[in-house]
């Protein structure tokens, strides 16, 4: 049996602490700005402690990145590798392109930089403003 991921978990825990906030506290302020959900006090308590939770919707990541004052992309990256054992890793030399892949480290070399070159593309695109951006796509 595999060892549980704790991305996620190690990031409140860690973040919450840096902001010198309590659970309860970090619970208060943690509110979606679309939707007004509100990260619950007994929930985060739960992933801090290790305990077994689902996977966070995305109103909560949303409460939970203004709360802990952190971008979201963040919060989503740490709950695919824990919830969903994914890895994200920043390919474009820009750092704005970003490849999501389950077991990346069974890739060859050739085809991790395959994948980089994709996302290396991709950037240089969306950067000229041809990209999707403006509704160009193969579909």
């Amino acid at each position: 049996m595999t060892e549980q991921r704790t991305d996620f978990a190690d990031l409140v825990r860690q973040r919450r602490a840096e902001l010198g906030l309590s659970v309860r506290r970090l619970a208060d302020q943690s509110l979606d700005p679309e939707t007004g959900t509100q990260a619950r006090f007994g929930w985060i308590s739960k992933v801090e402690r290790g305990e077994s939770t689902d996977a966070p919707p995305a109103a909560v990541l949303r409460a939970l990145a203004a709360g802990l004052s952190l971008p979201l992309r963040v919060l989503q990256e740490a709950a695919a590798a824990q919830y969903l054992d994914l890895e994200s890793f920043v390919w474009s030399q820009d750092r704005t392109t970003r490849v999501l892949a389950a077991h990346i480290e069974e890739m060859t070399e050739e085809e991790r930089r395959q994948l980089a070159d994709i996302a290396e593309s991709f950037a240089r695109r969306r950067t000229k403003g041809d990209g999707p951006a403006r509704g160009k796509t193969d579909e």
